[in-house]
């Protein structure tokens, strides 16, 4: 029988490179995009590929997505959520709506596709992209960290509340990837800084230029986002997958860290570290 998939964040980055690997081994992959031209480019990629816009913050969109996709299938072998951005910057001046932004997209829209969609995953898997940052220790991306965080806990309560056991759930924790997320998040984040008062420019300057740096130079280091797309493929395949798979050894030591140190530890080798990155500012 063909099997199915729904992948949420399809334009670019992880969404895009899991949608062609699933495509290529004989999946038929509904791809989720917000633009036209990301459903033209997605769809020349392979045939089993099939464009689905999709806006995760969108109620309406949800909706529109979900009967569409009925129309292309009955069941759904696995729900797999890419969709995110990154909020950056000091928590001591970051506008509440940019907060609410981060947590609208990472952590409710993710819960209110697999709310929508659950019907169609009765003999599944839901798989969640996300992150090392979900451990909570990276200054000035606690926005990004906590709605990981949040998302990682409240999909993870699913696994308890099921009546059907057949549903696995899946978080899968990248560390630094190799994708466009960067720049975007560069973007989007330095032109929000900049409108704060002056005090605060004055006061996280050079944080914020280590950050943006640090986040450009990371979409040519870490590891690829084939990488990522081949531990979603194996969780999807294996019969009793792991509740969380780490890719990446940064990601392997910063959540075992995470566990092993306490608090007080961890914030003070942060603390110290973020300030020798920044002298040279």
């Amino acid at each position: 029988m063909e099997k199915t998939v729904l992948i949420t964040g399809a334009s670019s980055g992880i969404g895009k490179e899991t949608a062609v690997l699933f495509a290529g081994n004989g999946y038929k992959v509904l791809a989720c995009v917000r633009k036209k031209s990301d459903k033209f480019e997605l769809e020349k990629l392979h045939k089993n590929i099939n464009a689905v816009f999709l806006d995760v913050t969108n109620s309406g969109g949800i909706e529109k997505a979900f009967w569409y996709v009925m129309k292309k299938t009955s069941k759904l072998d696995a729900l797999i959520n890419c969709a995110g951005i990154a909020v950056a910057g000091p928590m001591e001046a970051l506008p509440l709506k940019r907060i609410k932004e981060q947590f609208e997209v990472n952590t409710f829209g993710a819960i209110a596709v697999i709310q929508k969609f659950l019907p169609l995953i009765y003999d599944g898997k839901i798989i969640y992209i996300s992150s090392m940052a979900a451990s909570g220790i990276f200054p000035f991306l606690s926005p990004y960290c906590a709605s990981k965080r949040a998302a990682d806990i409240m999909i993870n309560s699913l696994s308890n509340e099921f009546k059907n056991k057949n549903i696995k759930i899946v978080s899968i924790k990248p560390g630094c990837i190799r994708t466009p997320f960067w720049d975007k998040s560069v973007e989007s984040n330095i032109p929000v800084f900049e409108t704060s008062s002056e005090r605060i420019q004055k006061k996280y300057e050079k944080e914020m230029k280590f950050l943006a740096e640090n986040a450009r130079a990371n979409n040519n280091r870490g590891s690829l986002p084939i990488d990522v797309a081949k531990t979603i493929l194996k969780a999807v395949e294996t019969a009793n997958p792991k509740a969380s798979y780490t890719v990446g050894a940064d990601s392997f030591f910063i959540m075992l860290a995470a566990k092993i140190f306490p608090q007080s530890w961890i914030n003070k080798t942060v603390r110290y570290f973020m300030e020798k990155r920044t002298e040279k500012y």
